[in-house]
């Protein structure tokens, strides 16, 4: 008889996001309380005493979570939405197509990042804050050149002062893709483009008529 070989040693890194994917996945099913070290070593198929030699104790876990999922996030909004095209609504309508279709992919990173983070403290609502400031400060200046782009084209002379507008607006847009972005999970055969789409038909509007010099009141 042939002896049985022996299972190849994986990197650290390797076994490291193992372990992470393991952990999300858990974390998304049960809630962080719920959640205990066991399941997530059973789920990546390490014994216990591995899993807290690389990754710590489950709060130390559960930040790693957040930290990587807040940046692959970041990464694949920004990655869009610095795209060669020429016009700012079309980069934002990228962003917001890769924001939601990350949302489509990753399921359980969602419901980690956006439903069970938000409850946390300390360490994870300060990793949770830092991304969603980085995603804000994308879209702000998405929007601000949107609006300047349009106060241009109309030859009008106090887009300097919409500029200052641009952060609110962006802070309202990253809110409501949030929340959009939940009712996108709830449709059957919702698309991230149609989503994002559904969005910019709103937020645009508003843009154009305030570049113009538009607003509620005036």
């Amino acid at each position: 008889m042939h002896p049985e070989p022996s299972r190849k040693r994986l990197p650290r890194k390797v076994r490291e996001q193992q372990m992470l994917d393991a952990a999300v996945q858990v974390f998304s099913a049960r809630g962080f309380h719920a959640t205990s070290m066991d399941e997530i070593a059973e789920r990546a198929q390490v014994s216990k005493p591995l899993l807290y030699l690389y990754l710590g104790s489950k709060e130390e876990t559960f930040s790693a979570c957040i930290a990587r999922e807040a940046d692959r996030l970041v990464d694949s909004i920004g990655s869009a939405a610095r795209s060669p095209a020429d016009e700012p609504g079309e980069r934002l309508m990228q962003g917001l197509t890769a924001f939601f279709g990350y949302v489509a992919a990753n399921r359980d990173s969602w419901v980690v990042l956006y439903q069970q983070a938000r409850s946390q403290s300390g360490a994870v609502a300060e990793q949770l804050a830092r991304a969603r400031a980085e995603i804000v400060d994308t879209v702000t200046e998405l929007v601000r050149q949107s609006m300047e782009l349009d106060q241009a084209r109309e030859g009008g002379s106090g887009y300097a002062a919409l500029r200052r507008e641009a952060a609110a607006i962006a802070h309202a847009l990253v809110g409501a893709a949030d929340a959009l972005a939940d009712w996108a999970l709830t449709v059957p055969g919702e698309q991230p483009e149609a989503t994002a789409r559904r969005l910019m038909n709103l937020i645009w509007i508003g843009l154009e008529r305030r570049g113009k010099g538009e607003g509620y009141g005036s």
